[in-house]
């Protein structure tokens, strides 16, 4: 069977859909069930991975890789390459398509939320997205939350909806990192935020709560990882001076993977205050890595972590700065968190998601 996937997320720098689609790949390269099947990807540019070209051939398909190119050049190459299904990991699809359509749709922050977006771009994926679900045999998303807003938001049919849950990328552990942190004797005490920046996630709230940790403990440094994609536009190195934060909170819009295993080494606290996500990755990361997080109390945030997080409340900054503190300095804190880890951490497992998504994919064809 010849299965063509939307890979343009594995151009330039992967993150989201991109590390999700590319997780998959890696474990449809060595499973055995995968073997049976070609897979053939469609990017706009050469993608920036290396795959078996014989099993894993790419399209590179003319245009700059938006709406216009899925349902237009797309759509054309797509008619005379002869594919059996088409697998869409990231909420969207080429809607006239004539053959089997997989989409993974992982949250319904645009339809359920559209203040966090502006009204083009909104209106666009709430469109795209509602048809998509519609036109597909088989939908996909990450968690129990997110089927429940599929059903509920953008009025998804039930028996259509696959839940499975993603493996957990562990950033490779850097005891170089640690040891370049180390003051007199014990770790420097560093707190670690790891996604694009969201207006639901309220970046600005970390700021203010991470600088009254740091009135009471001068050492303390925070790292924010991720690239502003916020409407309307949050200003963070503003928050950061108006917090008399410089020199304490650094901001990398971008890091390599080496370089971003350091930082998660290094930390001993992850604060992602996020009032929605389909799943939320970047805590379970930490949570590899042995460092616990601090979270806002939702539905998803409970799905996802259970006992092996701490939890505050939206717009609580003395609780989530008490929080940070507990995990920075409070050793029977973190242990207990670390010890429900495992039980969390084996939900998500990339075998047994690539396994059922091929799964899903063989059914639509």
């Amino acid at each position: 069977m010849r299965i063509g996937i939307d890979a343009r997320e594995l151009c330039g720098h992967s993150t989201g859909v991109g590390r999700y689609l590319g997780g998959l790949l890696q474990q449809w390269m060595v499973d055995e069930q995968a073997r049976r099947h070609e897979f053939v990807l469609y990017a706009h540019q050469p993608l920036a991975v290396s795959l078996d070209a014989h099993r894993f051939p790419s399209r590179v398909v003319a245009g700059r890789g938006g709406t216009r190119w899925e349902q237009q050049q797309l759509l054309s190459t797509l008619a005379r390459d002869h594919v059996d299904v088409f697998f869409a990991p990231g909420y969207t699809a080429p809607l006239l398509a004539r053959l089997p359509l997989v989409v993974a749709i992982h949250d319904v922050s645009f339809a359920a939320h559209p203040e966090w977006f502006s009204a083009r771009e909104g209106l666009r994926r709430r469109l795209i997205s509602r048809r998509a679900a519609a036109v597909a045999r088989a939908v996909t998303t990450l968690s129990e939350f997110s089927k429940r807003e599929l059903i509920e938001v953008l009025g998804v049919a039930p028996e259509k909806i696959h839940i499975i849950r993603p493996g957990v990328h562990s950033p490779k552990p850097s005891l170089a990192g640690r040891a370049n942190e180390v003051r007199g004797g014990r770790l420097e005490p560093r707190v670690l935020y790891v996604g694009s920046i969201f207006n639901r996630r309220h970046v600005p709230d970390l700021v203010r709560a991470f600088a009254q940790v740091a009135q009471r403990h001068p050492d303390v440094r925070l790292d924010l990882v991720g690239d502003d994609r916020s409407f309307p536009r949050e200003d963070i190195p503003a928050v950061v001076a108006r917090e008399h934060q410089e020199g304490r909170v650094f901001w990398h819009q971008y890091v390599s993977d080496e370089a971003l295993s350091a930082l998660y080494s290094a930390a001993q606290a992850f604060v992602f205050l996020s009032e929605y996500e389909g799943l939320g990755l970047t805590p379970l990361e930490a949570l590899t890595c042995g460092v616990p997080s601090v979270l806002l109390d939702t539905p998803i945030a409970r799905e996802s972590c259970g006992e092996a997080a701490l939890y505050v409340q939206k717009s609580d900054i003395p609780g989530a700065a008490a929080a940070i503190e507990e995990l920075l300095f409070s050793d029977a804190v973190r242990q207990s968190l670390l010890a429900a880890a495992p039980a969390v951490l084996r939900r998500y497992d990339w075998p047994r998601a690539a396994r059922e998504t091929l799964a899903v994919l063989e059914g639509a064809a």
